[in-house]
């Protein structure tokens, strides 16, 4: 397999998830000092790619504080992504402004890897019918950017057309961990196998799953601290992901300097997954199929275009505390205060969140079970 990035770990910093002032992953400004420290340790073990977006909410602008005002431009690898969804751009001129706006918060001058976002059945159109495919190329000619590609959240069929229309698409970004490998929505490994069969190198979102696979159900824990007690769930996860031939980075939304800490400690000196360790994560997929529970990874897509402003995963997150742990009771007392915000009973069923969320979850039937078992 080529590769694009060279002389760094193979753990990138995915810049989605900062951490808050208000010591949430998701509400409140981000916290620059914070961000400052991590970015200098990350930096400091290796580790150079970083990974941003236009939708990510304060996340250039902080990053232009933390890193790019703060390091040389040669010391680092800077993603960012532009996203032609109607739900964020709502026409071609919108669209094509996310560069020169991105360029602008971030302060980077270039951007190494720079991405047409989120690629799916309901929005490739817009992408083609935009020109957007031509207008990256545009950007890397003009020297804007040093590779371009594309992240994408649906099956193989339609990867491997955008894959034959697009031969020069320098690399793709794959949600790939174990949950999803065999998933019929995500379909993680059928996607990779796509990726394997055009030779494009891989970058993976979501290892952890939005978090869910560091803190894993009671089920799938057991089975990763009977093979390993000192070894966090989170590595597991993460070294699944990494010890993927095709794969060239693994991202990893840390929100703070401990998440950022345990992912070097196995990052940093990385060893692929043994046979016996892999026996172990087939084992770990078979207890979480056995869980029931949400399906969020937390990515807040559905959140902007929401006309009564509901803290979507949050609800869902506590939700599923009820789902994995049983406690009623503890679901109910967190759903009356740690969401924020209006209640689920609040949702219009306009649908907007549906047609945002990559994961293509029922958000509006989600919610309505919400109402009938937390209010």
């Amino acid at each position: 397999m080529k590769t694009l990035v060279h002389d760094c770990i193979k753990l990138g910093f995915g810049l989605m998830r900062l951490p808050r002032t208000n010591g949430g992953n998701s509400t409140g400004p981000i916290d620059i000092e914070q961000t400052k420290t991590m970015v200098d340790e990350f930096l400091a073990a290796g580790g150079k790619y970083f990974d941003t977006a236009f939708i990510y909410d304060g996340s250039e602008a902080a990053i232009r504080e933390a890193l790019v005002e703060r390091h040389p431009r040669d010391s680092y690898y800077l993603a960012t992504k532009l996203n032609a969804a109607s739900w964020a751009a709502k026409d071609e001129a919108a669209a094509k402004s996310e560069f020169r706006q991105s360029l602008e918060r971030t302060g980077a001058g270039y951007f190494d890897f720079y991405l047409l976002h989120s690629l799916e059945s309901s929005n490739v159109a817009l992408y083609d019918s935009y020109g957007l495919w031509d207008y990256v190329k545009g950007l890397k000619e003009q020297g804007l950017i040093r590779h371009w590609g594309f992240s994408f959240h649906d099956g193989p069929e339609l990867l491997d057309r955008l894959l034959t229309e697009h031969p020069d698409a320098e690399f793709i970004q794959l949600q790939i961990n174990y949950a999803d490998w065999e998933d019929a929505n995500v379909q993680s490994r059928a996607n990779y196998e796509v990726a394997v069969k055009h030779d494009v190198p891989v970058v993976v979102m979501e290892p952890v799953k939005g978090g869910t696979l560091a803190t894993p159900p009671p089920a799938v824990e057991k089975v990763l601290k009977e093979a390993c007690p000192d070894a966090s769930c989170a590595s597991w996860a993460i070294r699944f992901a990494a010890s993927l031939p095709q794969v060239m980075m693994v991202l990893s939304g840390m929100s703070s300097q401990a998440q950022l800490r345990d992912n070097l400690s196995f990052m940093k000196d990385f060893k692929p997954l043994s046979e016996e360790e892999s026996a172990v994560i087939e084992k770990a997929r078979a207890a979480l199929l056995t869980t029931d529970h949400i399906r969020c990874t937390s990515c807040h897509y559905c959140t902007p275009g929401c006309p009564m402003g509901i803290h979507i995963p949050e609800i869902f997150s506590v939700m599923n505390l009820y789902k994995i742990y049983g406690d009623l009771q503890l679901a109910k007392n967190d759903y009356s205060w740690r969401p924020g915000g209006p209640a689920a009973s609040e949702c219009v069923q306009c649908g907007q969140c549906e047609e945002a969320c990559p994961q293509h979850l029922p958000i509006v039937s989600l919610l309505e079970e919400v109402v009938r078992t937390l209010e």
